[in-house]
Parts: C-alpha cells; sequence; structure tokens
C-alpha cells in the first residue's frame, strides 16, 4: 500500500483536514491537521485516524503506525520552531 492510498483513506473519514504520509515499507506515519482536532485529547485525536485505517490495520497491510495529530496553530508553532 503506497503513502498516497493511505492519505486517501484518511481523507475520506476526515475530509476537513490536511493530511499528509509518509512510509517505509508498512509501517506509516501519519500527520492530519485540522480545526476538528481543537480541545481533543492526544487519544482521541488517534482514534479519529484509526478508524479510518482499521480494515488494513487488521488485515496486516499496515504494520505500524505512528499519528500525529494537530490544530492549525499547533502545526504553525511547530512549524516555526
Amino acid at each position: 500500500m503506497q503513502a498516497e492510498d493511505v492519505a486517501e483513506l484518511v481523507r475520506k473519514e476526515l475530509p476537513d483536514c490536511e493530511i499528509q504520509v509518509q512510509n517505509d515499507g508498512n509501517h506509516y506515519l501519519v500527520v492530519a491537521v485540522g480545526e476538528r482536532f481543537e480541545g481533543m485529547s492526544p487519544v482521541k485525536k488517534q482514534q479519529l485516524i484509526y478508524s479510518a485505517l482499521n480494515e488494513q490495520l487488521a488485515e496486516g497491510t499496515i504494520h505500524a503506525l505512528t499519528i500525529k495529530a494537530f490544530t492549525p496553530a499547533q502545526w504553525a508553532a511547530r512549524q516555526g520552531q
């Protein structure tokens, strides 16, 4: 599965977010940026993204997944470092 395929699956669940995906084999890093994450705990943010990829995780297409989810303000502050 290509990184863009994973990004498309996440975008279907979170169409209001900017999604970036990198992969190394079947290990993926998903970065999501969106207003919807405002006030959410890190666990809730991860659950939203995991829900988009449950099938691929269950069948082993995605072996490992790292999730980083930010509000636009958090993302902008992080980019300014």
